[in-house]
């Protein structure tokens, strides 16, 4: 094995810090991201990492955060590597150890490896310029792993580098799903997943790397049950939702208990089972109470709304909508999950309207889903796509054939961008709805663009 590259801390992101905690630092920069429409999944861990030195300089999206927060200091004198210092080691054969793909494409790497943030974002970039070749690469699998996953050795030794290559690939999946669907994703992703229970089932590890790798196994289960769901594969999704929510009772890891929950309740509400989505949304709320995160609450809580909606019951839907806005409006906080960087303004209007929908109050629907179209960052493009579709819903049940065409349309001119069964669903649903109308001129340009786009 290698010898360990020693670290240099850096002091002068310590330094920057001053008297905040590693989560409220975090907290701070996902801020001044979103402050420049930009997406970073900024944590403690993440904190802990820069000032250890493990990050020697960061990836472009990070970099252009710093340089927001700190415009007059540069990445020297932020305590990181230059850039093209970083981009020479990794290239060069004697200085940067080999990366071995291992089973279903995670990363092989020593536990003397130290990721680079800098590689990390490359290849989230080749994909968002490529195709399903460029995907391959982007989740760092080659074509031979599609077709089996070859067995890892029962007693290989796992390692921080193995544990991180776990997180990196839940990360990677998360910020190409808000890009461009699950569609294209997951059967790529489901091939990592198997190679990290394949490692927590089958390696040698310490009880310190156990949890993280639980943690870690977890999360990305919720992740590949999501790209299920979206691509309606809803039986599928069940399983890997099942699956995650076994691994985080076997650790006790109540934070991973709540996400399982939220996406559970999710899944069920969109397959009709409102019964279960009231209590899987109710048993998150319960493991989400010890993580002082009104955030998470709040999202749990507006899962209840969507079940209480569902079964049509506009009293109880109104007092958690209530509830849930209440708990959102008291901000973020160090305790929020990582994965939670998609609820904001946006998702939480996109939600109610939902409920709105769900109970028939069509114009309250429009009303909230056109606030959460006009505040949805960019980076999401697959929520700008979804709440446009949901927006034809909500005005053909208005009645408005022209409005509902034209905000179709509009939903179908970036359908290419977006691999999502859900969402072809959606807008396959509403073109059957308008096809007897094809007469008025915005119906047939729907159906028309629909057409191509299928």
């Amino acid at each position: 094995m290698a010898a360990m590259r020693p670290l240099s801390p850096n002091a002068a992101m310590r330094a920057l810090r001053g008297d905040l905690s590693p989560g409220e630092f975090a907290v701070a920069i996902r801020r001044a991201a979103r402050e420049i429409g930009e997406h970073v999944s900024c944590d403690a861990r993440y904190i802990g990492r820069v000032e250890a030195g493990e990050i020697r300089c960061p990836n472009y999206a990070y970099e252009r955060v710093f340089r927001h927060m700190w415009p007059d200091r540069s990445l020297s004198e932020l305590g990181f590597t230059p850039r093209t210092a970083v981009r020479r080691r990794a290239v060069d054969p004697p200085s940067a150890p080999p990366t071995r793909l291992g089973p279903g494409g995670l990363p092989r790497l020593d536990d003397s490896y130290h990721p680079d943030e800098e590689n990390d974002d490359v290849r989230r970039r080749t994909f968002l310029n490529g195709g399903s070749t460029a995907l391959v690469a982007a989740l760092g699998l080659d074509q031979p792993a599609l077709a089996a996953v070859p067995a890892i050795p029962s007693q290989r030794r796992v390692g921080t580098a193995e544990v991180l290559g776990v997180e990196q690939a839940v990360r990677d999946i998360r910020l190409l799903d808000d890009v461009h669907g699950a569609d294209a994703l997951f059967e790529l992703a489901g091939q990592s997943l198997r190679s990290a229970y394949v490692m927590l089932n089958d390696g040698d590890y310490s009880a310190g790397t156990e949890r993280r790798l639980q943690s870690g196994a977890g999360e990305l289960a919720i992740s590949v049950g999501w790209l299920a769901h979206d691509s309606d594969r809803l039986a599928d999704a069940r399983s890997f939702y099942s699956e995650a929510l076994a691994t985080a009772r076997m650790a006790d890891d109540a934070a991973l208990e709540a996400h399982v929950f939220s996406n559970s309740a999710f899944l069920a509400r969109d397959a009709g089972r409102a019964r279960e989505a009231l209590r899987a949304a109710q048993a998150g709320q319960s493991a989400a109470r010890q993580l002082d995160s009104d955030r998470l609450l709040s999202l749990l809580v507006m899962r209840e709304a969507g079940a209480w909606a569902l079964l049509r019951d506009r009293a109880a839907c109104e007092r958690a909508l209530s509830r849930a806005h209440t708990l959102f409006d008291r901000g973020e906080s160090e305790a929020d999950p990582e994965w939670m960087s998609f609820f904001g303004e946006a998702e939480i209007a996109g939600l109610e309207a939902q409920c709105w929908s769900a109970l028939g109050d069509f114009g309250r629907a429009t009303e909230r889903v056109s606030l959460a179209i006009a505040l949805q960052e960019p980076h999401f493009v697959r929520n700008r796509v979804l709440y446009t579709a949901e927006l034809a819903h909500d005005r053909l049940g208005l009645g408005d054939l022209a409005g509902a065409a034209t905000h179709g349309a509009a939903a179908a001119a970036l359908l290419g961008r977006v691999r999502s069964a859900r969402i072809r669903t959606m807008l396959a649903t509403t073109a059957d709805r308008l096809r007897p109308h094809r007469a008025v001129p915005e119906v047939a340009a729907f159906l028309t663009a629909y057409q191509a786009a299928a």
